[in-house]
């Protein structure tokens, strides 16, 4: 019976060490294109994630090279956007409705948008201006 408890602590010490050792293959569970998609999609989701992933990216030289090519391309949108808003104000107000509406529903996206937009001059410049434009719309529709 001594013989057999040793046994069976030995075996369950064999099975914990080696079950402690057994090391995640990372390029094997990478290989798998599901199984990266998922990765990928679940630390886009967390933000704690997000920011730990933009930090080791910086810490690349790849990954920061992607980075500055990925800004270049957002700034040359970003002209365009604001080129194509400018020759055509009507589609600026459809896309200020359409965020609004999706912004309705959706505390979190609300409360980023409006930081965004109180941390930018031009843009509260803008609203102040609407806002003024509004108001004196109101005053003379009441008279």
């Amino acid at each position: 019976m001594k013989s057999l408890k040793i046994i069976a602590l030995a075996f369950a010490l064999i099975t914990l060490f080696s079950s402690c050792q057994s090391g995640t293959d990372v390029k094997q569970i990478l290989s798998n294109q599901d199984t990266r998609k998922d990765i990928m999609n679940s630390i886009a989701a967390d933000h704690n994630m997000s920011v730990e992933m933009m930090a080791a990216m910086m810490n690349n030289e790849h990954g920061k090279m992607m980075m500055h090519e990925h800004g270049m391309m957002m700034m040359k949108d970003h002209s365009m956007m604001q080129n194509m808003m400018k020759s055509d104000p009507g589609m600026m107000k459809d896309m200020m409705n359409d965020m609004m509406e999706s912004c309705k529903n959706d505390s979190t996206k609300m409360y980023e948008m409006c930081r965004t937009m109180m941390g930018n001059k031009p843009m509260m410049d803008m609203m102040n201006k609407m806002n003024g434009e509004n108001m004196d719309m109101n005053h003379n529709m009441k008279h």
